[in-house]
C-alpha cells in the first residue's frame, strides 16, 4: 500500500489538520524517513500555508483547536509548530499552554522549528526585556494617539498585548478603551 494510501485510509480522506476533503496530498513533516508514520495528510489550502509563511491566515488555523488532540505524532508535530509560528496572535499561545506532546515527539516538533527562524522577530521593551503576546506592559512616557484627540498618559498599564509578527518594534493594545499600535521602545513589561 502506497504512502497516499495509508493516509487517505488513516485520516478517513480528510486534511488532518482542518478537515477539508479536497485536493489532498501527503506531506513528509521533517526530519522524514518518508513512512506514513512521518507524513500527513494536508489539504491546498493548509499545505500552501505551511510552506509559505508569507501566506498565513491566522483564522484558517483555529482548526487546530481539534486536530492538535489528534492520537496521530505527526499531527501533533505540524499542529505545535503552526501554533509556535503564530502566537504572536494570542489565541495559539493558550492553545500551545494545553498541548501535551510525549518527549520523542517534542524534540522531533522543535527539530523542525530550528531552521525555520521562527523566533527571529523579538519584541523588546525599552529595558530589554523580551516580551510575549498577553503580557502587561507600562507607558513611560505621555503618547499621543494620532488620528484621535487621545494622549495614553505615562504610567498606564496596558494588559493582553498582541505582538506584531511582522515588526519588533511594533505591539497592539487597548488604551480606554481603544485599540492603538505602541513602539517598544516607550513600553516596559509589568511584573
Amino acid at each position: 500500500m502506497s504512502t497516499q494510501q495509508e493516509l487517505l485510509e488513516r485520516s478517513a480522506s480528510v486534511c488532518e489538520l482542518c478537515g477539508a476533503s479536497d485536493n489532498l496530498a501527503a506531506y513528509e513533516v521533517a526530519p522524514s524517513d518518508g513512512t506514513a508514520d512521518q507524513c500527513v495528510l494536508l489539504c491546498a489550502t493548509c499545505l500552501e500555508q505551511v510552506e509559505d509563511p508569507e501566506k498565513v491566515d491566522a483564522n484558517h488555523w483555529r482548526c487546530l483547536n481539534d486536530s492538535m488532540w489528534s492520537q496521530v505524532p505527526a499531527v501533533q508535530v505540524m499542529a505545535f509548530r503552526m501554533l509556535t509560528r503564530l502566537k504572536g496572535e494570542g489565541w495559539p499561545q493558550d492553545l500551545l499552554d494545553m498541548l501535551y506532546l510525549d518527549d520523542a515527539t517534542r524534540s522531533w516538533a522543535e527539530a523542525g522549528l530550528a531552521g525555520q527562524g521562527s523566533e527571529a522577530i523579538k519584541h523588546i521593551d525599552s529595558n530589554g526585556v523580551v516580551l510575549q503576546a498577553g503580557d502587561t506592559v507600562v507607558l513611560i512616557k505621555d503618547l499621543d494617539v494620532k488620528g484621535s484627540s487621545l494622549t495614553a498618559k505615562r504610567g498606564t498599564a496596558v494588559r493582553n498585548i498582541r505582538l506584531v509578527h511582522d515588526n519588533a518594534e511594533h505591539i497592539e493594545g487597548r488604551v480606554e478603551g481603544q485599540q492603538i499600535v505602541i513602539l517598544t521602545k516607550f513600553v516596559k513589561k509589568s511584573g
